[in-house]
Order: structure tokens, then sequence, then C-alpha cells
């Protein structure tokens, strides 16, 4: 069965295009700082808000128009999978990514649970091996159950905290069968609303000891993907414990994890966290552990996770900046976390969406590698700093100043700042978006 008959398969035909159906910008084969543009974005359709996600939201119900919608149960799961990879060989994306229970539903035991995803997992690896679609990461679902309403490897209830270690073993296994290039732990609700009844320590050491265990049993049964935490800093908890990039990477390194994951950042959850994507990709970048990209984008204008599909070209040319210089993503990948929105409710509204996402991330490629190419900013930067390469500079730097030593320069020395220039370097980032 066709999900999908009234569309043919996407495919580049420049600029000055007008067909919606096809790519503007993005063409998978161009090549951009010395590497095909598919293998610097690595495109990965998000299985749960494609084809789980009915635009259903806290004052309405679903309004999404799906040819699946009469099914249920596992009739329903597997024609989902049908519609996946059609919409995934359509729109020509090497990659997809799914938490367990998007894929199958649960039931009334996690032995049923498990047997369902067994179903559901042999067919997928059939579509993998038929359409070259790959498995970008899986993670499990430990946030929708009410087992999970105090959190999962955080709960005060060890019941579930071993629930959830039953949950990741299987999706570990599934993650091995499927060839998942990386596993990500989004800690939907490994947080707290109120400290007044939370002992926080015994929480953290707690997710500590559950990561330490997924390691030790990924290594068990061969499992060789990249773990990744992906932050998040409040929403559905009031406050989530990887709050951030900077936060996490506190946490991986006092629990001695820094070596074994990597940080899946997405551009939503750092405006909630009060930055710009580009800065949590620069903590990232800087510290060693961007791992991978969650392409989204929020409404400023509300204060939630709205994951509208990324158009803003000023955002994704400062985010592939920073993974150019990264030297790509590596195991990573842009995976659209990212749902149309409630009015835009027919099948190839997710056509529409993913179109602008893909080619909003090529321009954002084009721009970048032109802006490290030209040197823009890296000659700019260069001279602003320059003091620190010689003098007094070099001296702290090097390690010979001390605090004796910079109070006899300072009282030798005028103090001259000159001027950072930020409203004309963000002119010629305009121009070089305009004109690239």
């Amino acid at each position: 069965m066709a999900y999908f008959e009234h569309v043919k398969k996407i495919a580049y035909e420049g600029p000055q295009s007008k067909n919606p159906l096809a790519f503007k910008y993005y063409n998978p084969d161009a090549v951009v700082a010395g590497k095909r543009m598919e293998d610097y974005l690595r495109f990965s359709v998000a299985y749960w808000h494609s084809f789980t996600a009915n635009g259903s939201d806290q004052f309405g119900v679903g309004t999404m128009k799906r040819t699946w919608n009469h099914l249920s149960g596992m009739d329903l799961a597997k024609a989902r999978v049908e519609a996946a990879f059609e919409f995934a060989e359509k729109l020509g994306v090497p990659y997809f990514a799914f938490h367990d229970r998007d894929i199958a539903p649960e039931g009334d035991t996690l032995s049923e649970t498990n047997r369902n995803l067994d179903v559901i997992v042999s067919m997928i690896a059939e579509y993998m091996k038929t359409s070259g679609v790959k498995l970008l990461w899986n993670t499990a679902n430990m946030f929708t159950n009410p087992r999970f309403v105090h959190g999962a490897a955080t709960s005060s209830n060890a019941d579930v905290f071993a629930y959830a270690a039953a949950q990741v073993k299987k999706s570990l296994e599934i993650g091995k069968e499927l060839g998942s290039e990386n596993h990500v732990f989004w800690g939907g609700r490994e947080g707290y609303d109120t400290l007044l009844n939370t002992n926080m320590e015994l929480e953290l050491d707690n997710l500590s000891r559950f990561y330490h265990m997924a390691l030790e049993y990924a290594d068990a049964i061969g499992y060789t993907g990249q773990f990744l935490i992906e932050p998040k800093p409040k929403e559905p908890t009031t406050h989530q414990y990887d709050y951030d990039a900077a936060n996490s990477i506190a946490f991986l390194y006092k629990y001695g994890l820094k070596d074994r994951f990597k940080l899946n950042i997405e551009a939503n959850h750092a405006t909630l966290a009060g930055h710009t994507f580009q800065h949590e990709l620069r903590v990232s970048r800087v510290n060693g552990v961007l791992g991978s990209v969650d392409a989204n984008q929020g409404d400023l204008l509300l204060g939630w996770d709205t994951d509208e599909f990324p158009t803003d070209l000023y955002s994704t040319t400062l985010a592939m900046y920073e993974i150019l210089q990264n030297g790509g993503l590596h195991s990573g990948g842009m995976n659209f976390d990212a749902k149309t929105r409630r009015p835009s409710m027919d099948p190839e509204d997710l056509f529409y969406s993913h179109i602008a996402g893909m080619d909003s991330f090529a321009k954002g490629l084009q721009v970048a590698s032109k802006l490290l190419e030209d040197r823009v900013l890296e000659d700019f930067i260069d001279t602003r700093y320059r003091s620190y390469k010689e003098g007094i500079g070099a001296d702290i730097v090097a390690g010979k100043a001390n605090f004796k030593s910079l109070e006899e320069y300072a009282l030798q020395h005028e103090i001259r700042n000159e001027s950072g220039r930020q409203e004309m370097l963000k002119s010629i980032l305009n121009q070089y978006i305009a004109s690239v």
C-alpha cells in the first residue's frame, strides 16, 4: 500500500525552482568543505513526530490526517513502519530515529511489550535491508507511562529503577540488532518539581549508576554505538538534571563518564535554557563532546518546547559553523525532532516541512563553509586576541606570569581597549547569508 501516493521522490531543482516538493539548496552529492553535503548533514526523520503524533495539544484533540489512523495495536504499528520507510525513501534521507514505544505498543506485561517489539524490530530490519535507510539512534521512552511519574533512573521507587533498567537493556539489544550508530538518553522526567521532597544527591548518584550499568551491558553484548545525553532545562519537570550542555558536562566529569558519552544538542532546548543554539554547540565542541543534533527551533514568544521545523538561516548558518569546526558530527546526525504545526494536517505537509528544514541547513552549510574559507571571523578574532601572543599576554598563556609580575606590569602600562565591532560582524554575516 502507498501511504503518500501523490508524492514522487523529492529531487534537487535549485534556488530558482518554484516547486514546493523539490529541494532548493540541499543537493546530497554537492561537495562542500571537502565532503558530500549528505555526509556532513546526515539527516534523520524522527519517528515520533512524523508517524505517531496526531496533532493534539493541551487544548485540543488530534488533527493529523493519516491513512493509518483507522488502525490500532500491532496493525497500526506495522502500518507506521511501512509509511516511515516509504517517506524516508521518497524524501531521500539516509537515517531515522525512534523511541521504543514509538514503534510498538506496550502490552499488559513487560514480556508482552518485548514480544511486540520483537515483531516490529524484525519488520524494520527487513525494510532497512531493502531501502538502505539506517538507524541514526534509538532510545527508551521512560516518561510517558504513569510508572515514571517520579522519574526513571532518578525515581524515589527502586522498582521503577529496575523496570527502567530492563527497558534500556532491551533498547540496547534492539540497537545492536538494527545497527544503530548512537543511543540517546533523554531524561524525560530525570529531574525534580520541588526540593522539598527530593534527595538530589541520591538521585544524581543513581543516575550515574544507571549510565554505568548501561555501558557495562553494551560492552557485554558488543554494542558499539556512541552514547549520547540530550540536555533540556525544564518541561516536563521544573528542573531537569541535564539542564544544559555545561551542566551535563559537569555531570559527566564528576561521575567518570566523559570518555564514553557525548551530547545530543537540540536547538529548542538551548533557547529554553536561555542560550542560543550556537552557544550549546560551542560549549559542547570546545569540550570535545559534540555528538549529534536534534534539528528544530522554538517560538521565542512561547515558553515551551514547540519543536518547529528549522527555517532560521541565521541559526542554521551559525550551527553549521560550529559543526564544520568540529569536523562534522561523526557518528551523529541532524535528526528532525520537529513536528508540523497543528493546522498543517495533510500528509504532504510532512514533505513540505522536512524540505524546508533540509534546505535551511544546506544553505547554512554553504554559508558557514564560505565564512570559514574566507576566515571572516577567524582573522578578526585572531587580531582581537593578539595581545596574548606577545609580551605579558604570552607570559600569561605560557604560565610564566604571577600576581607579582602582573602587578608590576599594570603599574607601568595604561590600558587601551579596542572596539569589538559586533554590529559590523553581524552585517557581514547577513551579507554572506544573502549572497552565498
